[in-house]
């Protein structure tokens, strides 16, 4: 990145989703933050970071429901200030299913914003409602509702220290259906297909990072064939999705309980892209037990 360069983040998404923890991880590696700008206010703001003569070139903006009349018009705002200024922009979508939401909810004992006199589980279906098309459009979606402060911080950190501020991070993760499908999973594949290594008894307590568990699900045609094949597309889309702006990639594996096959592919897949710096391997459910 030039360092005259602009470099700016929005951060958005479901209330209680972690926005506060990532504008501060943000904060801690040298963006300059502002929570809750109204989306009209940013071609002025973009104004008035040009008057900085690149003394802020890294900045991260909080925009969500709190700005309400103004939210709507957010992608607008965002497009025109690329197309007249230059401005290139990332959106950052914090997302956590409804269980974990309102748990949070009745931890702070808070009212949701979209519904201060009603349930909080109303509050966050409007709200999800709301963001249905923000999402689709965000550059990186990041699931929080398994995630402790910490564990958000360090993938903000990932995606946005000064190493990683270029490119693509690529991301397998290995998951259990039985669990659900990762929120923030991009691509999402069905290993189901493949004989089970939970019916064979002494790999019944082992997991796919075992060799003998590894050896068991790569020995047959159709596990291979499919991880040829997805190498193969990956290898082609991994430059559009960059070429797109898209910061990073998740690519779901999932098996049944998210044990055995899910992982040993997902470390399979790893293995063949690991060349690169930005890629990493995630083990979503592999303590929670197989089948």
């Amino acid at each position: 990145m030039p360092s005259n360069e602009l470099h700016l983040v929005v951060i958005t998404g479901m209330s209680g989703a972690g926005k506060t923890v990532a504008v501060q991880s943000l904060e801690d590696l040298g963006y300059f933050c502002i929570d809750n700008l109204p989306p009209i206010l940013l071609s002025k703001f973009a104004e008035l970071l040009e008057q900085t003569n690149g003394g802020l070139r890294k900045v991260a903006l909080v925009i969500d429901l709190r700005g309400r009349e103004f939210f709507s018009a957010l992608v607008e705002s965002l497009e025109s200030l690329k197309e007249s200024r230059g401005v290139n922009y990332q959106i950052l979508f914090l997302e956590a299913n409804d269980e974990t939401l309102v748990r949070r909810y009745k931890l702070t004992r808070r009212t949701h914003p979209l519904s201060p006199e009603g349930t909080v589980l109303d509050g966050i279906l409007q709200e999800r409602e709301l963001l249905c098309d923000l999402r689709g459009r965000s550059h990186q979606i990041l699931d929080t509702s398994n995630l402790k402060p910490t564990e958000l911080k360090e993938k903000i950190v990932h995606t946005y220290s000064e190493q990683h501020n270029s490119g693509l991070n690529l991301s397998f993760m290995s998951f259990g259906f039985k669990h659900g499908i990762p929120l923030d999973a991009d691509l999402v594949f069905d290993v189901r297909f493949v004989p089970n290594p939970y019916y064979v008894e002494s790999m019944r307590p082992l997991t796919g990072k075992q060799k003998e568990v590894a050896d068991y699900v790569m020995k047959w045609e159709e596990t291979n064939r499919f991880l040829d094949q997805l190498k193969e597309m990956l290898t082609f889309l991994l430059p559009k999705y960059e070429k797109e702006g898209k910061r990073q990639l998740v690519v779901g594996i999932g098996c049944t309980g998210g044990q055995h096959r899910s992982v040993a592919m997902a470390e399979a897949l790893y293995e063949d892209f690991k060349e690169d710096e930005r890629c990493q391997v995630l083990h979503r459910d592999i303590e929670k037990g197989g089948f």
